[in-house]
């Protein structure tokens, strides 16, 4: 089934070998900006938020066509989704200052979460014993929800609004306003395990955790165009670094990079530890943080890109292009694109290279 009552798949005609290189424009996308995409932890379903306040649901098909299979409503615009680590339970924080779940299996949502102020971020902690939702406000706190009490079992009061936060147990790191990060250890959940200011000069947009890492880290992005690689213990300090990216120049070929642009979001590959950044240019880039080295750049979009994400097994790319207002009010202008975009990871683009000596 498709959301609007009409059988609409992605055409066949766009996997034949002569598009087999070009990215899939998924149907049916949201109707305003699309905020977060997030992959079902079990099979290729993409859960999209968007600020129509909306949670859609695709079921995405081996050769990338895709179908809406589902929809749930927010009273306000949807900032986040995630899944739970059964792949049967979908989460969303809204401007409504609710989480909600969206059961997969009986097609119900509810509400499992409420704050004082937008709920920016949303993350399940598959905690040891028993899952745990974890959600992120402006109004200062992060907030731990059992699913089966209506309370909060604690509440983390944040030095300012949750902008970010990432997970991967037992590492959780928080991004907020005014640059402060908080660097969560999970068996301690209440107390941040260290402090620090963010290693880049201006506003932090999106903090994500390394995968497949020997050593625990986070990458920053900034709205000033940089991304620092950061680990959380002192002794891996000397790995710390950061670099330029999502740049212009103000004329061609100057070389001035004077043109500054937002880094929107980062993500991870599951297996190989490598990660994406998109920004408000337009750009994609992936890149290897031990070798240092950029492994792809995307043709550029027709506008920002808000958010992405890899499937479990790093094989989709998913990625949205939508107006991110880092143009004020005087961006959105009439017809900007809103598509919901998927490329076939190739192994060349995502695998690390051998690091420096």
């Amino acid at each position: 089934m498709s959301f609007f009552g009409t059988q609409t798949t992605t055409p066949a005609a766009t996997t034949t070998a002569a598009a087999a290189d070009k990215d899939v424009e998924m149907p049916d996308p949201p109707t305003d900006s699309i905020s977060s995409v997030a992959f079902s932890p079990q099979a290729d379903y993409l859960a999209v938020g968007s600020w129509d306040n909306s949670v859609r649901i695709y079921e995405v098909m081996a050769g990338g066509q895709s179908q809406g299979k589902a929809m749930y409503q927010h009273q306000g615009p949807v900032l986040d989704v995630c899944w739970n680590k059964e792949g049967n339970k979908i989460f969303s924080g809204g401007a409504d200052n609710a989480g909600r779940m969206f059961d997969v299996a009986t097609g119900q949502s509810s509400q499992v979460a409420q704050h004082d102020a937008p709920v920016k971020v949303v993350r399940w902690i598959d905690a040891p014993g028993a899952g745990i939702l974890a959600t992120g406000s402006w109004d200062k706190t992060i907030k731990y929800w059992d699913l089966r009490a209506p309370q909060p079992v604690a509440t983390v009061t944040l030095p300012e609004r949750c902008y970010t936060f990432d997970v991967q147990y037992p590492l959780m790191v928080v991004g907020t306003a005014e640059r402060h990060i908080q660097i969560f250890n999970l068996t301690n959940p209440n107390t941040a395990y260290k402090t620090i200011v963010s290693p880049l000069k201006w506003q932090t947009r999106v903090v994500s955790c390394f995968t497949a890492s020997q050593s625990s880290g986070f990458a920053v992005g900034s709205v000033e165009g940089r991304v620092a690689i950061q680990y959380v213990e002192d002794k891996d300090s000397g790995n710390n670094f950061s670099f330029k990216c999502h740049r212009r120049d103000s004329v061609p070929n100057s070389k001035d990079q004077a043109l500054v642009y937002a880094v929107n979001d980062i993500s991870f590959h599951p297996v190989h530890g490598t990660f994406s950044t998109c920004g408000s240019d337009g750009a994609i880039h992936f890149w290897d943080k031990d070798a240092r080295t950029r492994l792809k750049t995307f043709e550029p979009a027709p506008g920002p890109i808000t958010t992405t994400c890899f499937n479990r097994n790093g094989s989709i790319f998913a990625y949205a292009i939508s107006y991110d207002w880092s143009k004020g009010h005087s961006g959105m202008t009439p017809g900007h694109p809103n598509k919901l975009m998927l490329h076939a990871c190739k192994e060349d683009e995502v695998r690390k290279r051998p690091t420096r000596k």
